[in-house]
This record gives structure tokens, sequence and C-alpha cells, in this order.
């Protein structure tokens, strides 16, 4: 019998409210997170990434069956399980049915992959992307870059290591711009501090930032996807990053 995808909740108060069992991780600020289950031979997995800065709720569907409810910008659901094959995923204004995007993918068993929804809602665009299920090389970590930030043009990014500055260190990437996604990139592993400045910034240590994360520890093999995207509009425009879990090692 193939299996029936398990719905998971958005982050807000309208759907915590819901009587269905919360199976979402909502990460605002980048954290690291659990280990993935992966290999089964009978299931593929996707995720959900909201990274749309000014679209109301979502609920995202594949087919006629819900995956997640009222998804919000910065939302990041757990791995939810399906049947493989090739199907669409829909994306409804929450609770109405009103289908604002959809994409079609081939999703294969022992897989895992996001699907990313992002831009304007008047543009809004649905990304399917395959994620690594495998370690990265001994003593380094995998990390992907996918730039969702409608509003902070083109940036520069540099993972500083711990106990060193952004002006003794080169940047990991230059030039990232709106619906880039570099693929995985091998880095050694350790502690790090991201960190965007606007493309072409020569930075010192009293420059100002686009964004400056906290230090976070990459476990060597782990996979990480790290997505740029809009804050949503208070006073002015900033940008934020989150992190999805990949792959941990079944060790850590």
């Amino acid at each position: 019998m193939p299996l029936k995808p398990q719905p998971v909740l958005g982050a807000s108060p309208r759907a915590i409210a819901l009587t269905r069992v919360a199976l979402l991780t909502a990460l605002l600020l980048p954290i690291a997170g659990c280990a993935v289950v992966t290999g089964s031979a009978n299931i593929a997995q996707l995720r959900i990434i909201d990274a749309s800065p000014d679209a109301p709720g979502l609920d995202v569907y594949q087919g006629a069956s819900i995956l997640a409810y009222n998804l919000g910008l910065g939302t990041i659901t757990s791995y939810i399980q399906i049947a493989p094959g090739n199907f669409g995923i829909n994306v409804d204004i929450a609770g109405t049915h009103a289908q604002v995007v959809s994409a079609s993918g081939t999703f294969a068993a022992s897989a895992q992959y996001t699907v990313l929804i992002g831009n304007y809602l008047n543009s809004l665009q649905e990304l399917i992307l395959k994620d690594q299920t495998i370690a990265a090389p001994t003593g380094q970590i995998a990390v992907r870059f996918i730039d969702q930030s409608v509003r902070a043009g083109a940036v520069d990014l540099y993972l500083i290591p711990s106990g060193s500055t952004i002006i003794q260190v080169k940047p990991i990437l230059t030039d990232i711009t709106f619906n880039t996604n570099t693929g995985y990139i091998n880095v050694p592993d350790g502690t790090y501090t991201l960190v965007a400045v606007p493309t072409g910034t020569t930075p010192t240590a009293s420059s100002n930032t686009l964004y400056t994360g906290s230090a976070v520890y990459y476990e060597g093999g782990a996979a990480r996807t790290i997505v740029l995207i809009d804050q949503q509009l208070i006073t002015m425009p900033g940008l934020q990053v989150i992190i999805a879990n990949d792959y941990d090692s079944p060790s850590s």
C-alpha cells in the first residue's frame, strides 16, 4: 500500500490551534538540529522551506493530500515521508484552496528533497532540490548556499573560523544574487560565523555587515543547506539566514 504523507503544521498560532500532530522545525535563526533518517528503500522524503517575504500563510499539498499547513516566512518543516514517484507539489493560500504556485518532480526511493517556496507573492516560485544524504569527506562538511533574498542585492559570503576575524579570511563566495544555488561545497569542519556584506566590499574591523550570524559548530561529515532570506519589513529591509540539516553522521 502506498505511504500516505503525514501533514506537518506551520509555526503560526493559527496552525498550532489545529488538532494535528506538529512535526515542524521552525528555524528563524541559524541553529543546528537532529540527525536525519535516510536510506529506506520504500520511501522518499521531502521538507518544505518558505522563503517568500510577503506571502500570507501557505498550505502545501501533494495532489489532494496535505503536507503542511499555514507556513510562514523562515519556516523549515521536518522531513515528511512519501511514496516515491512523479507528482506535483501545490501551494495554496492557507485555508482557501486558492493555488498560487505548483511544480512537479520525480521523488526517488531512499532520497531526500527540499521544496523551496520563494519570491514575492505576485511572482511566487517553487523549486524542488535534491538533498545530500551521504557524509562529507573525512574532516570536512558539505555546505550548500541558496540565495532567496529579493531585497539584499548581490552579496559576498564569509565563513569565519573561530578565533579569526573577517579581515583575516577571504570570502567563501562572491557576487551571490537572488536564486543562486551554489550546490554543495566541502570545507573543513569546525566552528564558523557566517557574515554577508555587499559584493565588492573590503571589510574592516569596524565595518557594518548585512548579516553577522552566531558561531555555529559543524561536525565532520555533516551536510547543511544555508538559505539567505529577507526579514519581514518592520522599519527597514534586512537579511537573515536559516540553516537546514541535510545529513548528520549516525554517530553524532
